[in-house]
């Protein structure tokens, strides 16, 4: 998985191994460690319905997605979940779950074997 934080939204990218676990177990994680005794632990997981929700207890960032929003991601063309959290005085958090895709150009030290087929790619050897 990949996090990208931005201002108020959060990001997570998801390899097909990583959508597969989602489906299957309910949840999938993924962590960076600052230290011995330091982490941010990162996941999505599946809830039995409602909206999705953020949160975020210093060391742990949870996003619960829907089962019925998962289930149509998990269609080839769908790519992503997204959703605005309100969390109070006219305050939002964007919220985007999205399939990982593999980058156009290759990258020295990056493994895209287990992402997603880029659209753009696959558009470009079809015409």
């Amino acid at each position: 998985m990949k996090l990208r934080i931005r201002g108020n939204s959060v990001r997570i990218r998801v390899s097909k191994s990583e959508l597969a676990q989602i489906e299957e177990s309910g949840a999938a994680q993924d962590s960076v460690r600052f230290s011995a005794h330091s982490a941010l632990i990162y996941r999505v997981e599946v809830k039995p319905g409602g909206r999705i929700e953020a949160e975020f207890d210093g060391a742990r960032l949870r996003i619960a997605v829907p089962r019925d929003d998962v289930a149509r991601w998990l269609a080839p063309g769908e790519v992503s979940i997204e959703a605005e959290q309100q969390i109070g005085d006219g305050v939002v958090l964007k919220v985007l779950v999205e399939k990982d895709f593999a980058c156009l150009a290759p990258r020295d030290s990056e493994d895209d074997s287990d992402l997603f087929d880029n659209p753009v790619q696959a558009g470009a050897r079809s015409e």
